[in-house]
């Protein structure tokens, strides 16, 4: 059994996670740590996890006690974790934050997209799990990168749910400014473009166009629509072939021939993809769920990579689909 400790277990991203390891076969969780919650049954603040766990929240992190942590603060706390704490040599961290996503010098964190790098998720001792919108688009657009395909500029429009912006409530993400309501931000600038474009330039180190992506801010709670489109020579049967060979080794990612909604994937850790030609355009549509494959699922997969297991363990999840 791998013994697991989670660190910042209140908000949304670590309720999944725990959700999704009490029902993993080779996984315990150990602690959960939350100083704001301590002594408190995690299903007091997780309640859909009623009958599921008998677990309290601590404020401790017995850090020798596990073989993994899963780091799920706000960004910029997982720095001050690495630096404040003794690691134990033989402990692997997976952090959920933004803080060691871009490469710098220093930085020992290997970037955790199965679909980009696998074999070094493998060996890593540090992953830094990808934000949720970075993930969708990155799988609508590495098969193209990987064959050196990308151009010409790339356009991007992307809609989230409200628990992308996790569960402190702020003016946007309030039901009564959300429900029914739709706006942009971050237009050309969102946080996850550095990622998504470090990986782009690593299948395609050519790549110097530019990436317009403008973020949408959705009134669902939960799944990514990603719409993305550049200018491509060839045919749409040309671009399914070239995706579907590059995902085929790849369980959790299906090329369709049937334009996807986001109910297929929400609670799930799958990613659905469709293309369309139009003109001397290629279209790409991705649904992802924000909180299983773009956060808490992914970490798992990573998880399981780390530790030799079957890719899938613990996230045969069935879509809501209705």
């Amino acid at each position: 059994m791998i013994k697991i400790g989670i660190i910042g277990g209140a908000g949304y991203t670590a309720g999944e996670l725990i959700r999704i390891l009490l029902n993993h076969s080779e996984a315990e969780i150990v602690f959960v740590q939350s100083s704001s919650n301590a002594g408190n049954l995690v299903s007091d603040v997780h309640d859909d996890l009623i009958g599921e766990t008998d677990l309290k929240f601590t404020a401790e992190m017995p850090l020798e006690t596990v073989d993994v942590v899963f780091l799920c603060m706000g960004h910029g706390k997982s720095v001050e974790f690495m630096q404040q704490n003794n690691i134990p040599k033989s402990l692997k961290v997976i952090d959920l934050s933004h803080d060691f996503r871009l490469k710098r010098a220093g930085n020992e964190f290997v970037y955790g997209l199965p679909e980009l790098n696998r074999e070094a998720i493998k060996t890593a001792k540090y992953i830094a799990n990808p934000g949720c919108f970075a993930t969708g688009i990155q799988l609508a657009l590495l098969p193209l990168a990987a064959n050196n395909l990308l151009i010409d500029e790339v356009h991007v429009q992307a809609i989230t749910g409200s628990t992308g912006a996790g569960q402190k409530p702020t003016e946007t993400s309030h039901f009564s400014w959300r429900s029914g309501n739709v706006s942009a931000y971050k237009i050309f600038e969102h946080q996850h473009e550095g990622e998504i474009l470090q990986s782009l330039k690593q299948l395609q180190s050519g790549f110097t166009s530019d990436f317009n992506f403008v973020p949408i801010r959705g009134n669902h709670t939960r799944g990514i629509f990603v719409s993305a489109y550049t200018n491509f020579k060839g045919t749409v049967e040309d671009a399914n072939d070239l995706f579907e060979k590059y995902y085929q080794s790849h369980p959790f990612v299906f090329v369709t021939k049937t334009n996807p909604g986001v109910k297929q994937v929400v609670n799930t850790n799958k990613a659905v993809v469709y293309l369309e030609e139009h003109g001397n355009k290629l279209v790409i549509i991705s649904v992802t769920d924000n909180l299983i494959k773009g956060a808490s699922g992914q970490a798992v997969q990573n998880m399981n990579l780390m530790f030799g297991l079957d890719e899938k363990a613990g996230l045969n999840l069935k879509p809501v689909a209705f």
